[in-house]
């Protein structure tokens, strides 16, 4: 090699490798940044100040980014690129209008006519807006639902949304909920105070053995959908070594699920109190809520409170950092929601160790659904006889079921657990819609599977459905009416899984994609789709992957009338 080649050769490597850093773009984020702490575990709530700001992200946002965290620019494109509601703009590219009008597309809406509006919107709506069908929003009982910049439209029609834009009401109406002040006047957080940690004698306190006892004689267990025992997890993270964490998972993307948005809504202390009452049992150190970016309102609104609490505190508080999540389904699952909250892809981690050993941050956790949370205080209150006398056909407890499809009156309804859906859909659902009738129903949301009417007289609850091959979940039932159909419905299931799939394992990302092909041929092919439910069940890391055909199989076992009939093929 030549001198001068060895000089030119030694240049090259001298330069700074990758994209340089645009100062322009560093002094942006600087002033979005602020004061705020530049920590790795806050990257998505940074990503997430561009995005608020500038309705999308550059690469020179990224990269100034990384610099301001001490990151990687692969580090910090890898989270921003893995999260939907991020929209990233390449060099070259020309940034999104201003404004997005986001139409669900996922089974409820999907039944109340969304692809019909999102065909009238894309052709009416105004070249500075852009319109994206996107998966569940969380608002099933008022489809179809519209989204304008981060306003809900119930009952969204073409008109709804056109008015909403031209006013450029972007924002989301508060709803009216009980907040601090008057939760107090009602004897709010008084329990929290009489729960005894010090081992003293005071009869009129709680020691925190008796608190267990309780849930556990009660039988409250997890509603997030895993139905883990409550006080089994807090006398578990009990005996971990200290210091421990708690992480509250309010990122219900299921499809058909919004219990949790709907109790937020109403009482958001109860549900806090609930959470410091477990912090204070299990001596927690630092609490995580995570909230899923859709609720958008919910999150101005615990804001609110939880600062307003923090002023006037009751009693002495742990931390409670209230963290956002960025529209991905599978942060839903505990392991990929802390993954989330340190910053991270949300990529399930693989098990043992259980986030009770080892969870956010290295450090043994204590992970909850917001319902299960909720009901802590009135349970306490009224005692664990009265929780477990709630049910019905052999069950116990009560249950938030959200109904959404072919019922007159859609929502959250509170009922004894081991109810029917024919009883639930009498009593508490004011019947089907005139013409209509019961057809089939997801008993636990998306990735529940799919049962016949000749199956509606089952006890809803843990453990009665799965000899059916179905899950209750997060009790999120959809009802089909005789004019639907359950093949359409588990395709629009499994297409949704496509696109909330992590792609972490094989199983999952290829089998969900291999799914949706097989189902939109006019004739299914049972065994090939047989196979690739059992390769995907017996080899998927997490619960998505594993749960994901329920519905393929549910019709494949329960509608086999509609595998070859002209009415249902594509």
């Amino acid at each position: 090699m030549s001198t001068e080649t060895k000089s030119k050769h030694r240049r090259r490597r001298g330069r700074p490798k990758g994209r340089a850093v645009n100062q322009a773009a560093l002094s942006q984020v600087r002033d979005l940044l602020g004061n705020a702490p530049r920590r790795a575990d806050l990257l998505i709530e940074h990503l997430h100040r561009i995005q608020d700001n500038q309705g999308h992200i550059t690469a020179d946002h990224l990269v100034a980014l990384a610099q301001e965290l001490n990151l990687s620019p692969t580090e910090v494109y890898e989270v921003a690129s893995f999260y939907h509601h991020f929209d990233l703009v390449k060099e070259g590219e020309t940034a999104p209008p201003p404004l997005t009008v986001r139409i669900c597309d996922s089974i409820s809406c999907s039944l109340a006519g969304a692809e019909a509006l999102i065909n009238n919107l894309q052709t009416t709506l105004g070249d500075g807006v852009s319109v994206q069908r996107v998966p569940c929003v969380g608002f099933c009982q008022e489809a179809p639902v519209a989204v304008v910049g981060k306003n809900q439209i119930a009952a969204a029609t073409a008109e709804k949304v056109q008015q909403l834009v031209d006013s450029n009401s972007i924002q989301p109406e508060m709803p009216a909920y009980r907040d601090y002040t008057a939760y107090r006047a009602d004897g709010g957080y008084d329990l929290l105070g009489r729960i005894n940690t010090q081992g003293s004698d005071d009869l009129q306190r709680m020691p925190v053995e008796q608190v267990i006892q309780l849930l556990e004689d009660a039988n409250l267990r997890g509603l997030g959908g895993a139905g883990f025992p409550a006080g089994r997890k807090w006398r578990i993270l009990r005996e971990q070594p200290g210091p421990r964490l708690m992480a509250v998972n309010i990122d219900e993307g299921e499809p058909g699920t919004f219990k949790d948005r709907h109790l937020l809504e109403q009482d958001p202390h109860r549900f806090i109190e609930g959470m410091l009452i477990a912090a204070r049992v299990v001596d927690i150190a630092g609490i995580y809520i995570y909230l899923r970016d859709e609720y958008a309102a919910i999150r101005t609104l615990l804001r609110k409170e939880l600062t307003r609490l923090q002023a006037d505190p009751p009693y002495p508080l742990p931390p409670i950092h209230l963290r956002r999540g960025a529209g991905a389904y599978i942060c839903g699952e505990e392991s990929a929601m802390i993954e989330s909250i340190e910053g991270k892809r949300g990529m399930p981690r693989q098990r043992p160790p259980y986030v009770a050993q080892v969870g956010l941050f290295g450090r043994p956790t204590l992970e909850h659904n917001m319902e299960t949370l909720y009901w802590i205080r009135e349970l306490l209150e009224k005692g664990a006889d009265w929780f477990a006398g709630q049910g019905c056909h052999g069950r116990q407890g009560l249950r938030t079921f959200s109904v959404s499809g072919r019922v007159n009156k859609p929502g959250v309804h509170l009922a004894p657990a081991g109810i029917t859906l024919r009883e639930l859909i009498d009593e508490y659902c004011d019947g089907m819609p005139k013409g209509h009738e019961l057809y089939g129903y997801f008993p636990g949301g998306a990735c529940g599977g799919i049962l016949p009417a000749s199956l509606a007289d089952i006890p809803l609850d843990f453990d009665t459905l799965q000899p059916h091959g179905c899950f209750i979940g997060s009790a999120a039932i959809i009802v089909l009416s005789q004019h639907d159909s359950a093949r359409e419905a588990a395709l629009n299931a499994m297409r949704f899984f496509v696109h909330e799939s992590c792609g972490q394992c094989t199983p999952c990302r290829v089998g969900t994609e291999k799914a949706v092909a097989l189902m939109e041929q006019n004739q299914w092919d049972k065994t090939l789709m047989e196979e690739l439910s059992n390769v995907m069940i017996d080899a998927s890391i997490c619960r998505l992957g594993q749960a994901v055909p329920n519905p393929m199989l549910s019709v494949l076992r329960y509608f086999p009338e509609e595998l070859d009939h002209p009415r249902f093929r594509s």
